[in-house]
């Protein structure tokens, strides 16, 4: 989760390897939340997640992308499964097309909104984005791999020492999260947090979501 003013800003670089197939193996896939096939970009703050599911959005020519930054909160900063839900999920799930209502990390309030059309594929980006709540609407979870020190280190230099006291409250507030509800076991599909490569293998199998 990136707590700068620019909250989407990239990660890191991103190899096109294998995002043309990737793409054509998503679009291929059941529709999963009404005609959406639901795609969650997931790993630990600074994995390179929002530079991966926007080349990815790219390639699937111009795939919505909700980031869930923008329904995190100070307060709450894995407190957005209803908002995803009744704002994104069921609006997708009867075939809608949708908006939702964007938190302003300098304001601290939700100050405008984001539109997400009922795409073929949908790409849900964030800390979390596997989680439990959120996987009976997916199609697939893509878990960047990344470890949590090192990812943490790329946060903290990409946000500066200004935000380090955030990054140390995060820390604690995502260890907790992913010890709770892991994403990664979850995974059908693995990126390089680094190069942005596709790996070969998967962690677990998408179509056994519980």
């Amino acid at each position: 989760m990136a707590a700068s003013d620019s909250p989407h800003a990239p990660d890191g670089p991103v190899a096109p390897n294998g995002l043309h197939a990737l793409a054509a193996e998503l679009r291929a896939l059941p529709p999963s939340c009404g005609p959406v096939r639901l795609v969650a970009v997931d790993g630990h703050a600074g994995s390179g997640k929002t530079t991966f599911a926007g080349r990815l959005a790219g390639v699937l020519g111009g795939a919505p992308v909700v980031h869930l930054d923008d329904l995190a909160t100070h307060a709450e900063p894995f407190g957005w499964a209803g908002r995803l839900r009744e704002q994104v999920l069921e609006p997708l799930a009867a075939g809608r097309d949708t908006a939702y209502r964007v938190y302003d990390w300098t304001l601290r309030r939700f100050a405008t909104t984001a539109e997400v059309s009922a795409a073929p594929v949908v790409l849900v980006e964030g800390v979390g984005a596997g989680r439990r709540a959120v996987r009976p609407w997916l199609a697939r979870v893509i878990w960047m791999e990344l470890d949590a020190a090192a990812a943490r280190r790329r946060g903290e230099e990409r946000d500066g020492p200004e935000l380090a006291e955030f990054w140390v409250g995060w820390a604690h507030a995502e260890s907790a999260h992913f010890a709770d509800d892991p994403s990664r076991p979850y995974a059908g599909t693995r990126v390089d947090g680094v190069t942005g490569r596709i790996l070969s293998g998967t962690v677990g199998e998408p179509s056994t979501f519980p």
